[in-house]
Formats: structure tokens, sequence, C-alpha cells
């Protein structure tokens, strides 16, 4: 029986609610196979990060060839990059992907701990976003790629441009930390969506952004198409949060057993 394989490349939370964690979990939870390339040692739960260790680029660049000679992934993604020598590692081993590569831009964690420099942030920029299928920031991580001040939906089409013009195929600008609903826009083939979703209010919301990318990752490596694969991985998102844990002290982790096929479609426009 042939199983759909998704790679992730990305830092390690200890708690399990982010990063490689979440990921891998996210990943079993579509019935993908998932493998993981180790970026960064963070220690961190869900209270706060007292420390972030990225590994040297060449051991990086290793484990990727390894997976690849090995058993190759239908898609892959990348989280925490930490610094400019892995982000450029990573960015020489993407230009020969036969795969779609979807880049979360992780800049900072959930408490506020950089993830990833500014001299990484402008190799991610100028080096990886270019062999990017699609990109996924926050309206901080979109405002820091587009120098677009990111508050309202039109601020996210606008930022949408910016970023494509860099390189990827596609971009979906994320509003969870919009006022009112947790409006979406993806930009993809010269066509803007506008996904809406519900705003839950918890503080339970630790790995969201890891989570909803990783879940693109696994159905993109299942073979669906890119619109498809993001409304599916927001459903299953807004239910991971709903259905949240309540574990930790702080910022807790969010559901990673909500089911794969949660809920109805989200309101989508097209313009």
């Amino acid at each position: 029986m042939s199983v759909p394989v998704a790679l992730t490349i990305a830092g390690s939370d200890p708690s399990g609610g982010a990063g490689l964690q979440a990921d891998l979990k996210t990943f079993h939870q579509f019935g993908v196979y998932g493998e993981a390339v180790v970026t960064l040692i963070t220690v961190q739960n869900t209270t706060g990060v007292e420390a972030v260790e990225c590994l040297d680029a060449g051991l990086v660049q290793r484990q990727i060839r390894a997976v690849l000679s090995d058993i190759p992934p239908a898609a892959a993604k990348t989280g925490a990059l930490g610094n400019a020598p892995v982000v450029e590692a990573v960015a020489q081993m993407a230009s020969g992907f036969g795969f779609p590569l979807v880049v979360d831009p992780v800049l900072i964690s959930k408490h506020g701990a950089p993830l990833l420099s500014e001299d990484a942030r402008e190799a991610l920029i100028h080096r990886l976003l270019p062999h990017a299928f699609l990109v996924t920031p926050n309206l901080a991580e979109a405002a820091a790629l587009s120098v677009v001040a990111v508050q309202s939906v039109e601020d996210m089409k606008l930022a949408a441009g910016r970023i494509l013009a860099l390189g990827p195929r596609a971009v979906l600008v994320k509003g969870g930390h919009l006022v009112g609903t947790a409006t979406d826009v993806l930009l993809f083939e010269g066509r803007l969506l506008e996904l809406g979703g519900e705003r839950i209010e918890t503080p339970h919301t630790h790995g969201t952004g890891c989570t909803y990318s990783a879940a693109i990752t696994a159905l993109l490596a299942c073979g669906l198409e890119l619109p498809q694969a993001v409304r599916r991985a927001k459903r299953f998102i807004t239910e991971a949060i709903r259905t949240n844990p309540g574990l930790g002290h702080g910022a807790g982790p969010v559901n990673h057993h909500a089911p794969a096929d949660a809920g109805p479609d989200e309101p989508e426009s097209g313009l």
C-alpha cells in the first residue's frame, strides 16, 4: 500500500505543542507518514521560552539528504530555521526539490522569543522564498516580509501581492490576529480568495501556525489542489482550537486529535 509522505524541516518544542512535534502529530492525523529534520532546539513550555540553540547548518543539510535518498516526501514544509547558515542550507536543498515546499516564515515564538535572526530574514526572503510553493505568514510576518502595515483584510491583500513578487507560487496571509472574524487571504494563480473563519476566544493557541501549515502540507502530499487543501486545513485548525485540551499553565496547545475532515467549509469569496 502506498502511503503519502511529508517532511517537516523545523525546530523542536519539548512541550509538544508547536514545532516539528506539532507537525508530525498533524501529518499522522491526516494519514500521512511524517519525517522530521531538526533545525534548532528550544527550551520551552506553555509559559515561555528559556533558550534557543541552532544546529550546525551542515548537519541540517545532511539530514535532508538522508531523507531524500531513502524515503522522499511528496510535500515538505519549513518552520523555525534560526539563523542565516541554516536558511542558506535549506534553500540550497530546496532548489532541487521536485515536490511542493510550504514555507511557514516563523520569526518569533508565541511568547515573543526570536526564532529567526535579522540576517536570516534576508536570506529567507532572497534565497528560500523563490523555491516555495506556498508561504504562510501571520499578520506580523506578512508585515515584515512585505514592508506593509497589515491590520485589515485590504492590507492582507496588498501584502500578499508584495510577498508573491518575492518568488513563491502562492501566499496565504493568516488573519488569526485580526479584529473580528479570522479571515485568511490566499493568492494563487492570479486569484485572491478570502476564507472566512470563526474567532474562538481562548488562550490555548500555541502551535496554531505550525499545525495549520502542516495540515496544508499533509493534504498536498495526498494530492489535493492548493485551494482545497487550504480550505480543509482551515476547518481542521479551527476545530483544533475549539476543542483544545486545556493543557499547561500558559498558552496551551491545540487539539491535534481533531478530525481531519472537521466541519463544513468556511465562507469563501473570490476576488
